[in-house]
C-alpha cells in the first residue's frame, strides 16, 4: 500500500469492471426493433427503479412488461435478459488490477446497482473471487441513488468514508459518494482511471 490514507476501493460493475450491458443491450434491441434507442435507454434506467427490480422489491418479469408497455419493446423475458447479460463483456485487464490491488494490501469491493443478473453473470466469468466483499443493490434494498448506501458500506467495513475509494463511470454516483465523505474517481477510459489511480494511492 501506498502513502495514501486510502483501505479501500470499491468498483462499480457495469461500466467499469466490465463493458456497460444493460444501456448497450437496451441500444441494441431498439436499433433491432425499430425503436428509439434513446428513449429505450431512459425508459430501462426508470423502469428497472419504478418496477422495484434492481432494489430486490420486483421481478424480471415485471421489469420486461413495464418496458413493453412504456416503449413498445417485443419478446419474450428469456430473450431479452440473454441480450442484456451478452452486453457485459469483462475488461481482463480491470481485473488484473483488482487482483493487483488486493495483493497490495487493499479491500477490494463491488458496489452496484444490479439485479441477481449480477450473480448469473459471476457464474458465467467468475470475478466475485477477486473481491472481498460484494454490494449488490438487489440484496442491500438500496442503491446509489441513496447517500445513505456510502455510509451504510463504510460501516459495514468498518472504516472511515475517507479511508475508501469508490470508481463509477456515472459521475452523479461519484458525486455522492463524495457527499458522503469518499474519494471518487469518475471512469471515463483505461488511461485516464490508471493516472487517477497512481495519483490517488
Amino acid at each position: 500500500m501506498g502513502n495514501s490514507t486510502i483501505k479501500a476501493i470499491l468498483f462499480d460493475y457495469g461500466g467499469v469492471l466490465a463493458e456497460e450491458g444493460f444501456r448497450d443491450g437496451l441500444t441494441a434491441l431498439a436499433e433491432a426493433q425499430g425503436l428509439d434507442p434513446a428513449e429505450m435507454r431512459r425508459e430501462g434506467m426508470n423502469a428497472v427503479y419504478d418496477s422495484g427490480f434492481v432494489l430486490g422489491k420486483g421481478t424480471a418479469a415485471y421489469f420486461w412488461a413495464m418496458m413493453r408497455e412504456r416503449t413498445g419493446l417485443e419478446g419474450e423475458d428469456d430473450t431479452l435478459t440473454k441480450r442484456i447479460l451478452a452486453g457485459f463483456v469483462l475488461r481482463p485487464w480491470m481485473i488484473e488490477r483488482v487482483r493487483r490491488l488486493r495483493a497490495e494490501g487493499y479491500v477490494t469491493a463491488i458496489l452496484s446497482d444490479q439485479t441477481h443478473w449480477l450473480d448469473e453473470l459471476d457464474a458465467r466469468d467468475h470475478f466475485y473471487d477477486a473481491f472481498d466483499r460484494v454490494y449488490n443493490s438487489y440484496r442491500l434494498g438500496k442503491g446509489k441513488r441513496d447517500r445513505s448506501v456510502f455510509t451504510d458500506v463504510a460501516a459495514d467495513l468498518g472504516l472511515l468514508p475517507g479511508e475508501i475509494l469508490f470508481v463509477d463511470d456515472n459521475q452523479g454516483n461519484v458525486d455522492r459518494a463524495s457527499e458522503a465523505g469518499m474519494k471518487g474517481i469518475v471512469f471515463e477510459d483505461r488511461e485516464g482511471f490508471i493516472t487517477a489511480l497512481e495519483t490517488l494511492l
